[in-house]
């Protein structure tokens, strides 16, 4: 199942929370902005660089921190989807704790981490420390439990889930690419723009505070049903190196916007009273600290 939104009512939702939080107009300019340097980190595709199908026919039988290593050192020498570099805003609205109200923006992925081209890829799951070497390199933070469900809500695209039967095989290379196609399929013939927020599809890798209690594991969460509800309640009850077709990697820019000024996220996630915008756990101390850790 397919859900889309329409862009003409997004806007008028936007104009009408602008209006009636009484946030300058300006916090709307974030949307013009998350495309522009924030993904400078991301190195320029080359032209011969393979296509996903073809990566993933070389890993076709490797899984973990093999497959990990040799797909990392695909996206950090550029071989991902050009679609990946157009961010997509999304605002969280909320107020101070004196009632001032407030609007942060952040500027995500439009879709999960994948190598290839705009015709020929395939979404990559893998471990923690793969993708948190991957965000801090290129310049990124990964997601919270609540930037996901900001993520679903404002999502132009939602995806039902698509769950695959429980085996021993649900980390190979195989399980991940039935499931790559399985995605496709559900987006062919429905006019979909690769740019678009699309979610539903995935089950996040997150950025918790459980990282600090749980020193290597994961934490994964999401995978929202088309009721908004998730499948998956924030877990970690995988060692950090676990991963399997249902995973994916969304990218979060450090820059975001506070009524349309641009702040580091990371000064938004520890502060005491902003963090409860974009945390459902509170403040995370030095969060670009606690992901370069975990590699």
């Amino acid at each position: 199942m397919l859900r889309r939104s329409f862009p003409r009512r997004i806007a008028r939702t936007a104009v009408y929370l602008l209006t009636a939080l009484s946030i300058p107009v300006g916090a709307s300019a974030a949307a013009k902005v998350c495309n522009k340097p924030l993904t400078h980190g991301i190195p320029k595709r080359v032209v011969m660089a393979p296509s996903g199908s073809r990566v993933m026919e070389q890993l076709l039988n490797t899984s973990g921190l093999e497959r990990d290593e040799a797909v990392t050192q695909q996206v950090l020498s550029g071989n991902v989807p050009s679609f990946l570099r157009k961010l997509v805003p999304v605002t969280i609205s909320g107020k101070l704790a004196g009632g001032k109200a407030v609007l942060v923006t952040i500027c995500v992925t439009p879709g999960y981490l994948a190598v290839g081209n705009d015709r020929d890829f395939v979404r990559v799951p893998m471990g923690l420390p793969a993708a948190a070497r991957i965000a801090v390199e290129m310049g990124f933070l990964l997601p919270t439990t609540r930037m996901v469900d900001a993520i679903y809500e404002q999502a132009q695209v939602h995806l039902a889930p698509k769950p695959m039967k429980p085996t021993n095989q649900m980390s190979s290379t195989t399980y991940l690419l039935k499931h790559n196609q399985t995605l496709d399929q559900q987006l062919t013939g429905n006019g979909h723009a690769q740019t678009e927020l699309t979610a539903g599809h995935k089950k996040d890798i997150v950025l918790s505070n459980r990282l600090r209690s749980k020193p290597g594991r994961v934490a994964i969460y999401g995978w929202h049903r088309t009721n908004g509800l998730p499948i998956q309640p924030l877990s970690t009850v995988h060692v950090a190196r676990y991963a399997d077709y249902s995973h994916g990697v969304r990218l979060v820019s450090r820059t975001a916007y506070v009524n349309g000024k641009p702040r580091e996220l990371v000064e938004i996630m520890r502060d005491t009273d902003l963090s409860r915008l974009v945390s459902n756990e509170g403040p995370i101390n030095n969060a670009q600290a606690l992901l370069a850790s975990q590699y």
